[in-house]
Order: structure tokens, then C-alpha cells, then sequence
């Protein structure tokens, strides 16, 4: 497969030009190395927001990888979030529809921020009793009684978001979901952040192919491909009029000077995946023998990502800062922790003896932590509510925080910083979350109760009291 932007620029950098152009480091080799490959777009680059040249040829390229049509990002998956929300309005517009979007609670804040800034109503799919506050699982079924039950009251939902995979590596069943919302002509649309290399296992089980209309990839975090890098796919089968507003909507949020080391890193991966995808299923059996191994070991998994395992709080360790510390200290650094998971992820790029290290370090680490409840950590990721009320088909899901204002309204109010042990009664001015995984708590125009101090590290932006 061809690279038609890394050989333009390749081709730039060895004619050795004049550069009477940004940026300012002319193209001369510095501290990174990388100067050389770093331009604007000049006669010939293309333009990323109105791609009909090389972009838009590396873009072709990608889409052919991924059966579908695909944009990219150089602002990772954000800049697609925001787009796709930007989306959905347009498609309630047209269909005559007040724009309002279904949405799996653990969604990235970046999805709060664009239906804040879009002004479009959203309703929670809260998480069950017994999932975690980075998971929000939904059967098909439940999706359905979910809609109708909206449906019934008049208000009809333009689109379905659902996070999948979400930070702890769970999948939804995107086949089941899809089918509930088709059946009702809502767009099912899905935050696939984690989950780019999904398309090139042995069976596929991206999102597009599972029945998706239009979700985002974060390339860079599971492909050989620079921090920032990202798609936007859109279904074949998708209304063609959206199309014409994809451009124009990341063009919208994103910079006029997209970053063209970002880009070639794009087209270079497309160039990889032709020619070495197998390495994914290869990389998912190595990861799938770690995973078995540390359960004979003792240690507890949750998810069914292939290339992330979850360590959770069991018999083998009670304190994921204790085992992420451990870990570190043998020059092992996991994505993620708290006080109840350990986060690793792994891809083609992870050796045989990097597997082989984090085997034995984790075996030889087990049931080395006496047991500790977690009332005794303090909470640092989970829900601290553990009341629930009854929820869609039976389930028992924890309860929605009140909410007092729309996430538009609370983010353009009038704000102030108050401390964490005055903060109950106050109604929240953004979304409250920790980096990562950067999943809301709670949401900008909710009221915070007593369980909020749980999460907050000093003070937090309220709104001002009239």
C-alpha cells in the first residue's frame, strides 16, 4: 500500500529547499530529530480539513483497511467525539427531531464537553449496581425497553453512544446494540477509542463491522502510531447528506495547523496494517496465555479486551496502588491504576520477553499483600453510592445524580472554586474526573451530594449561587 504523505514530505525534506514557511525551526535538525519531517501545509501537503490531494488519498487508503469511510484526526479522539456529536444534531435537524442522544454513562468527558458546546440534550444509561464507574454495561434488550420507554413519553433519541471497548477493557455486544437501535432508526454511534486494532484480529470485532454507524478510533493507542493520531470511521450504509458535514464539523472544532508528523505516522500505519495485520492475533494469543497464566496464579481479571488485561482486587493482591508500585519498581509502567484494578496494555510491538517479565514479576508478587478492605484506601476511581434503584428489565443500576441544569447551561453560568467540604447542595459547572481515565463522576449541571467529597482533591468549579 502506498504513503503518499511520509513520500511527499520525504521528498521535500531530501530536495534540502529554501523553507520561507512555518515553522520556525526551518527544517533543521534539533534536540528531537524530527525537524526535518515537521511542515505546514505547503503547495502540494493538502489540507486536512479539506482533504483532496494526499490526505485525502492516505484517508482512501485507510478506509480500504477498514471497510468504511475514514477521516483523520490529529487531535486524537476528541476532535471525533466532538464531530460526532455534531452529527447526530445535524441528523435530528433533518428528521425533524429535538436533538437528543441516549448515552452510556461512562463516556469520556470530551463527549460532555461537545454536547455542551452543541447544546444537545442527552439522558443517561446509568451503570448497573455491581459495574464500575469507568463501565456501563447494556444488553440489546435493555437498549430497546430504554428507547421505547423514551419513545412512549415523545421523545424520541437521534442516536445511541456507547463506550466500547471502555478503560477496563470491557466490550459491549455492538451486533445486539446496533440491531435495537436500526430497528428503531436511531444511529448507533461508539466511542472505540481502545479498540482500533479490533478490525485486524482473526474475527473481526470492530464497531463499523459489528453494525455501527459512524465511531471514532484512537490510533494512537493500540497502533504504531504517534500520540494524537486518530480516525473518524462513518458506515457505508450511512444517510449520504452526513457526509457532506464531516469535513466542515472537524474543521469546526479542530486547528488550522494540523500536525504533519501526526499525519505521516497515519499513513506509515496504514502501510503496516496491510501487510502485518496477523501480528494483532498474534500479539491477542500471547496476551491471552498471560491472562490464563496470572489467574492460575491467583489474580483476578475483568474485561474481554485481547490486548488489555484488568487486574482487579481478589486473592493475589487488595490494593492496585500497592501493585502498580511493585510493578514500577521493576521498570514495569501499567495505563492505569486504583485502588480495586491495575490497567495493562499490550500490542505487537510488546516482546516475547517483555511478556516473559511481566509473568514473573506479577507470579512471584501474588498473595504478597495482606487483605485490606477498600473503606481502609479511600476511594480514588469507584462509586462510592452503593444504593440502587430498580432499572430497564429487571436490572438494578445505580441511581442518576439530580440534575439541575443542562450541561450548557451549567458550563456558560457563572462559576466559583469552593472546597470539597463545602461542595453538597451545589450544582456542578464541569464535569468532575480524574486524568485518567477521564470518565465523569458526575456531569456539569448535576447536584453534588455528600459522596462527591469522595472524589474531589480540594476544590471544585460550582455554580454561583443566586
Amino acid at each position: 500500500m502506498n504513503t503518499p504523505i511520509y513520500d511527499f514530505v520525504e521528498a521535500y525534506k531530501e530536495s534540502n529547499p529554501v523553507r520561507l514557511h512555518m515553522p520556525g525551526h526551518k527544517g533543521v535538525p534539533g534536540v528531537l530529530g524530527a525537524e526535518p519531517y515537521d511542515i505546514t501545509e505547503i503547495d502540494g501537503a493538502d489540507v486536512l480539513s479539506q482533504a483532496c490531494g494526499i490526505i485525502a488519498e492516505s484517508e482512501a487508503n485507510a478506509g480500504e483497511l477498514f471497510g468504511c469511510r475514514t477521516f483523520y484526526s490529529t487531535e486524537g479522539s476528541s476532535l471525533c467525539i466532538r464531530t460526532m456529536v455534531f452529527l447526530a444534531k445535524k441528523f435530528a435537524i433533518r428528521c425533524g427531531l429535538k436533538p437528543f442522544i441516549l448515552a452510556a454513562r461512562n463516556v469520556h468527558r470530551s463527549f460532555v464537553d461537545a454536547v455542551a458546546l452543541l447544546d444537545v440534550d442527552v439522558e443517561w444509561i446509568m451503570p448497573r449496581a455491581d459495574d464500575s464507574y469507568e463501565s456501563c454495561s447494556v444488553t440489546g434488550e435493555e437498549l430497546g425497553e430504554i428507547i421505547d420507554s423514551y419513545r412512549a413519553q415523545g421523545r424520541m433519541p437521534v442516536a445511541v453512544y456507547v463506550t466500547s471497548p471502555d478503560y477496563l477493557g470491557n466490550l459491549a455486544d455492538i451486533s445486539a446494540l446496533a440491531d435495537a437501535c436500526h430497528s428503531r432508526r436511531c444511529l448507533l454511534m461508539v466511542d472505540n477509542a481502545h479498540g482500533a486494532y479490533l478490525r485486524f484480529l482473526a474475527e473481526s470485532a470492530h464497531p463499523i463491522d459489528l453494525g455501527a454507524d459512524v465511531c471514532c478510533d484512537s490510533a494512537h493507542k493500540t497502533l504504531p502510531v504517534l500520540t494524537g493520531g486518530a480516525y473518524l470511521h462513518i458506515s457505508r450504509g450511512v444517510a449520504p447528506f452526513l457526509m457532506d458535514y464531516v469535513g466542515r464539523a472537524m474543521a469546526l472544532f479542530s486547528t488550522t495547523s494540523p500536525s504533519y508528523l501526526i499525519l505521516q505516522s497515519l499513513d506509515l500505519c496504514n502501510a503496516y496494517l496491510a501487510e502485518a495485520g496477523a501480528a494483532f492475533e498474534q500479539a491477542a494469543v500471547r496476551t491471552d496465555k498471560l491472562r490464563a497464566a496470572l489467574m492460575v496464579a491467583g489474580y483476578k481479571t475483568v474485561g474481554d479486551e485481547r490486548l488489555k488485561i484488568t487486574l482487579a482486587a481478589g486473592e493475589a493482591f487488595a490494593d492496585g496502588e500497592w501493585l502498580a508500585e511493585q510493578l514500577s519498581a521493576e521498570g514495569i509502567i501499567v495505563e492505569y491504576y486504583d485502588y480495586k484494578h491495575v490497567v495493562m496494555m499490550f500490542s505487537p510491538k510488546t516482546t516475547e520477553a517483555e511478556y516473559e517479565k511481566v509473568r514473573e514479576v506479577l507470579i512471584g508478587l501474588a498473595g504478597k499483600l495482606p487483605g485490606r478492605a477498600p473503606e481502609e484506601t479511600g476511594v480514588t476511581g469507584e462509586e462510592g453510592n452503593e444504593e440502587a434503584s430498580g432499572g430497564i428489565a429487571g436490572e438494578v443500576r445505580v441511581p442518576a445524580p439530580e440534575r439541575a441544569m443542562t450541561p450548557a447551561e451549567a458550563i456558560l453560568a457563572e462559576s466559583e472554586y469552593v472546597d470539597a467540604r463545602d461542595c453538597a447542595g451545589r450544582i456542578l459547572a464541569e464535569p468532575l474526573v480524574s486524568m485518567p481515565p477521564c470518565v465523569p463522576v458526575y456531569m456539569c449541571g448535576e447536584v453534588l451530594d455528600a459522596e462527591a467529597r469522595k472524589y474531589i482533591r480540594g476544590s471544585v468549579r460550582v455554580v454561583v449561587r443566586k
